[in-house]
């Protein structure tokens, strides 16, 4: 089969399509036939050598993909060999072939494409895992979402506003607020020349949101604690900003704040098979519907993921960006 490979620690040049064995599922796994992967912030981060992936995974960047499942033990997961679907993997979307457990993969949505169904799971399962479980959103709720044009804040946008959620988001330019108050954020701030903090505070009349969800971290979290209500979350789930911050504990005392954060990629897979079926149960059917959707920016061929790479790390996109195999 055909994958991209890591050459070596690096830019986005060091992305090689080769040649590779077809991977064999194991107890529990399924073979799917990739049409399309979604390229995810993980992936530049391993191909930059600061991201390894888990022991036992594949090498191979890629941890999201659809297609059809040909082979494997898919009755694990109540599935035929045949299906469409899209699945959530520790490595090796970017290739032809992927190995998935059978728990981690879902039917891909009536309505959509495989190139849709492809920008689904990572960004689907993080969001579910870290806003609505570990940050504990509940209806009627604010929520704010740093980096509001990404694929994460694109999907925590559209599933927080479809719970009945109010969201607010910071973006980096105005073409991207206002496609973010298009996706149903009630503000959009752009944070190169406002302020997040005072925004924050003008539109809550002072109260503050319940919930954060954080990709940048660093310095970013004492500016969080200031934007949030009494007894409110920041969820911290990347670290764009660096791995150092510095905390007003008595702010975290006195107002019963929460920070706390995850990482995905590692977990077993029965804590991800969970999140599945929360999503099949109530996420699935509102993308059914049509109330909520993946936004593709671009799509590239498999051996052109270099050049996703680079107009990620250009930070150009509003959405997902999609590698196709055909």
């Amino acid at each position: 089969m055909k994958a991209v490979e890591i050459s070596s620690p690096g830019g986005p040049e060091v992305l090689k399509c080769v040649e590779r064995p077809m991977p064999q599922p194991g107890p529990g796994e399924v073979l799917i036939k990739v049409s399309a992967a979604g390229v995810n912030r993980p992936d530049v981060f391993q191909r930059a050598g600061s991201y390894p992936p888990p022991p036992g995974a594949s090498d191979l960047p890629g941890l999201e993909v659809a297609g059809e499942i040909v082979g494997g033990d898919a009755s694990a997961a109540g599935m035929a060999v045949g299906d469409k679907v899209c699945a959530l993997v520790a490595g090796g979307g970017y290739a032809e072939y992927c190995v998935a457990p059978a728990l981690q993969c879902l039917p891909i949505p009536k309505g959509l494409s495989d190139v849709e169904a492809a920008g689904l799971p990572e960004t689907y399962f993080t969001v579910w895992s870290n806003v609505f479980d570990r940050g504990a959103l509940s209806a009627g709720e604010a929520l704010l979402v740093h980096g509001g044009a990404s694929g994460i804040g694109t999907t925590a946008i559209q599933l927080a506003v479809a719970m009945g959620n109010t969201v607010y988001a910071t973006v980096g330019n105005d073409d991207r607020v206002r496609a973010v108050e298009r996706l149903g954020a009630a503000k959009g701030i752009n944070y190169r020349s406002q302020d997040f903090v005072q925004e924050i505070k003008d539109l809550t009349q002072g109260r503050g949101v319940d919930v954060i969800l954080d990709m940048v971290a660093g310095d970013y979290i004492n500016r969080d604690l200031q934007c949030l209500a009494d007894d409110g979350r920041v969820v911290i789930i990347a670290l764009l900003g660096g791995p150092k911050g510095t905390l007003d504990f008595s702010a975290l005392m006195r107002r019963r704040l929460t920070v706390t954060g995850s990482t995905l990629r590692p977990r077993p897979v029965e804590f991800k098979g969970r999140i599945a079926q929360s999503l099949r149960d109530k996420v699935w059917p509102l993308l059914e519907a049509g109330k909520i959707r993946p936004i593709v920016h671009a799509t590239f061929p498999l051996a052109q993921a270099c050049d996703a790479h680079a107009m990620m790390e250009a930070g150009e996109q509003i959405g997902k960006i999609i590698l196709t195999t055909n």
